[in-house]
């Protein structure tokens, strides 16, 4: 079956931050929408895959070892594989991230992470 997905809708439905609400799959990757505020992860790297951030709304900083690049509403970021990041989000931003799946864990998403 073919489902269409808001993802709007599906991240301003979320009623808590931080929870990572799966929206859907895709050739092994998860789909994923969270809202964020007022969190800075610490560097951590995903060994076996890419993590791609799209902005849906805020904006956010990513920080590596070697510079730090803005992301703004309507745009997403591609994280290379074995690339030492952190997210550093201020103000109210929602994602959608789309990682390999079994990527995103309690230990670089916070303690709210739910498999």
């Amino acid at each position: 079956m073919i489902d269409k997905i808001n993802l709007k809708t599906e991240v301003d439905a979320l009623e808590k931050l931080y929870v990572y609400q799966k929206v859907g799959r895709l050739n092994g990757h998860v789909l994923s929408v969270v809202r964020v505020e007022n969190r800075t992860l610490d560097f951590h790297v995903h060994d076996s895959s890419d993590e791609l951030f799209y902005v849906i709304e805020g904006g956010f900083e990513l920080e590596t070892e070697e510079n730090c690049i803005r992301v703004e509403e309507g745009e997403c970021i591609i994280v290379p594989k074995g690339t030492r990041h952190r997210p550093v989000v201020k103000a109210l931003t929602k994602f959608l991230m789309i990682e390999l799946e079994e990527t995103l864990n309690k230990e670089n998403s916070g303690d709210l992470y739910e498999e």
